[in-house]
């Protein structure tokens, strides 16, 4: 007992040594050109334009005919979402998108929202920018920047934004009305991809705060998970003083030792800080951190060392496109869907806006583009970028979804981000938050909004 003691003390203060050791520094904000060709001598057009998302009959008769020709293989018995997605629901899926779904409809829907497309280092890059339809008499609306990640898109904020824009309309108070941003990524969607080997979330994160300050903003708040919430975390560590604030609901952190201390088991996690609910989501370690990781990371693999194999079956078939796609909306919700013989998917999400995303990445030819970000961001391994060694010293807030892939207790996403100032457990959801949860993800924000303006 007081050796276990002693070790746990020695290992506590070996951590409070490293993460007391905060030096704010910046990313050095560069430059960059990813468009094809060399960089033009020319300024680059930096107007503002208008943009539809469009679709025809060709595309819809396309799609269908390739629909018409899916093979399917039978699932082994009893294997439900163990395996993958399970053919026998796809078949279900594949009948509601062939015979059901509206792609035109959906248009309309995707529609809604002004869209714009804009040139920054060479890439065309499409965004959303939806103002307050009212504001209260004397008062201007927060401008927010919200990222999305891999395999979601910028229709994932669809159904927070309301929440954000119009809250009054919506039940919420009035006291924090936002303008909201959503851009797609580069190579996602109905950006450009980029040309050039190297485009990592660094770059993303210049090009789109250039893109705010195009847009006239010289401070406004970030919100992002998965992929988003590293470019929103680089976009802090790039320009911190245009940063009022960072929401998260996901957090890359790898360069601590609390990472380390769930092993010693939830005898050590007690007396190293971690709380009861910290417990519940990290144990048993084995099943919630090791066997979870690696039944849901194969997917990375591929894509961090050879994105453009798989991406060619991907690109070709939207059958292959949705059931890789799909199953992550179901055990990265909820990792105990894959006992469920149709994956739990239509719980939380309708079939309507699950293919609405699909159709995102089908129309656009972009799931090659996509996939390659890992190479990009991973392919050379782990903590070799500056990046990941870098603090964050602008306020943050953090979201804890129970169900996200990974549970980053309030200690470890402390050590990254020094100014933590906003961590709330969640209720419920999981990794996909702001399209599975929207109103409780946006109650967290203008939670974490209203301690920012008190700093």
């Amino acid at each position: 007992m007081w050796l276990e003691l002693l070790l746990a003390s020695v290992l506590g203060l070996v951590i409070y040594w490293f993460v007391s050791r905060d030096k704010e520094e910046t990313l050095p904000l560069e430059d960059g050109w990813w468009g094809p060709g060399s960089k033009p001598s020319a300024r680059e057009d930096e107007s503002i334009r208008p943009f539809k998302v469009e679709t025809s009959d060709e595309e819809i008769k396309d799609l269908h005919h390739r629909i018409d020709g899916f093979r399917a293989s039978p699932p082994l018995e009893g294997s439900r979402f163990h395996y993958g997605f399970n053919s026998s629901y796809l078949k279900k899926v594949v009948s509601y998108w062939r015979n059901e779904f509206d792609w035109r409809k959906q248009v309309e829907t995707l529609n809604q929202y002004p869209h714009f497309k804009t040139k920054i280092e060479g890439l065309d890059i499409h965004f959303i920018h939806v103002k307050p339809p009212q504001l209260p008499s004397g008062r201007t609306p927060k401008p927010l920047l919200m990222v999305h990640g891999w395999p979601g898109s910028f229709y994932e904020f669809y159904k927070i934004i309301p929440l954000l824009t119009d809250p009054k309309a919506h039940g919420l108070s009035d006291e924090h009305v936002f303008e909201v941003i959503c851009p797609s990524i580069p190579g996602y969607g109905f950006s450009e991809a980029s040309s050039k080997k190297g485009f990592n979330t660094v770059a993303t994160a210049r090009i789109f705060y250039k893109l705010m300050s195009r847009l006239g903003f010289q401070k406004f708040y970030i919100q992002g998970g998965d992929w988003g919430s590293l470019i929103c975390t680089n976009m802090a560590q790039l320009v911190p003083n245009h940063v009022k604030g960072l929401h998260l609901n996901m957090a890359f952190i790898s360069r601590s030792l609390y990472t380390l201390t769930p092993l010693l088991g939830p005898r050590f996690g007690r007396f190293l800080g971690y709380t009861e609910r910290d417990i519940e989501l990290l144990y048993p370690f084995k099943e919630k951190v090791f066997y979870s990781i690696m039944r849901e990371s194969g997917y990375l693999h591929i894509q961090a060392t050879k994105p453009d194999t798989v991406g060619c079956a991907l690109n070709d078939s939207p059958v292959g496109l949705a059931a890789y796609i799909l199953e992550k909306f179901s055990t990265w919700t909820k990792s105990e869907y894959r006992d469920l013989e149709d994956g739990g998917l239509e719980r939380k999400f309708s079939l309507e806006d699950l293919l609405t995303n699909i159709m995102i990445y089908w129309t656009t030819g972009t799931i090659v583009s996509s996939q390659r970000f890992y190479k990009e961001n991973m392919g050379q391994g782990i903590m070799v970028h500056r990046h990941e060694r870098m603090k964050v010293f602008v306020p943050t807030g953090y979201s804890a979804f129970p169900s996200e892939i990974l549970h980053a207790p309030e200690k470890w996403v402390k050590v990254k981000y020094p100014k933590l100032i906003s961590y709330s457990y969640m209720e419920r959801g999981g990794h996909f938050a702001a399209f599975e949860e929207p109103k409780l993800l946006a109650q967290d924000i203008r939670k974490f909004v209203s301690l920012a303006e008190l700093q």
